[in-house]
């Protein structure tokens, strides 16, 4: 049975689901908080210790600014009322990417990891304004700010995921078939799971439906 140490989900499909069901794309984001507070409530009881969430794409600052307003006022409003949960459930928050945000989001973001830092349940890692291809450029800059020699672990070690295991299985809801820029290093041995359901329907038996599924791949990493 394949160890499952870490999860990471591109959580498409909210603004589809709430034109559909709502006549509006903010109400969807605003309904897949929920879905993201089952999934790290089943991320716990399964004992998986690294959760990496995509929230914002460094494409994403193309949608209408209107829409972006939205999503970071709800992030702001989830952490303001949940970061005390979080914190008693030991979970741990991380957050990757560039940090180009407004002075009080940054403020509450920083708040929000060293509130949690020494936590050890579970990490959450959250990936705002996040691109793979970036993260990667970011890196290489680092190693040769360091005089390092270019290698596969120096390059590991220079990431914004540094000291964070490859993710095991990746999931994308919202029946898109594509990595949209995520994690592109990490994913190199990753199972990934296209699933159909936008993010707000994905729950905790989809989940399970889907680590059960992965512990039962043989995987050889290149090995017979």
């Amino acid at each position: 049975m394949n160890p499952l140490n870490h999860v990471a989900i591109i959580m498409d499909g909210n603004g589809r689901w709430g034109v559909k069901n709502k006549n509006s794309r903010n109400l969807g984001h605003k309904e897949g908080l929920f879905a993201v507070e089952k999934i790290i409530k089943q991320t716990i009881k399964r004992d998986i210790k690294y959760l990496t969430l995509f929230a914002f794409s460094t494409e994403n600052w193309k949608r209408p600014n209107i829409e972006i307003a939205y999503l970071f006022k709800l992030l702001e409003k989830f952490l303001k009322e949940k970061l005390s949960e979080l914190d008693k459930q030991n979970i741990k928050l991380k957050i990757i990417g560039r940090r180009k945000f407004s002075l009080k989001l940054n403020k509450i973001l920083e708040e929000a990891e060293k509130i949690t830092f020494n936590n050890t349940k579970l990490q959450i890692n959250l990936a705002l304004n996040y691109g793979s291809k970036n993260e990667l450029i970011d890196g290489i800059k680092l190693l040769n700010k360091k005089n390092e020699k270019i290698t596969i672990k120096n390059i590991s070690n220079n990431l914004y995921t540094k000291n964070i295991p490859d993710p095991d299985i990746l999931i994308r809801t919202g029946n898109t078939k594509r990595l949209s820029n995520f994690l592109l290093w990490q994913l190199a041995y990753t199972e990934i799971f296209f699933e159909k359901k936008l993010w707000p329907d994905f729950n905790e038996k989809d989940y399970d439906k889907i680590i059960k599924k992965y512990k039962s791949i043989k995987r050889n990493f290149g090995n017979i």
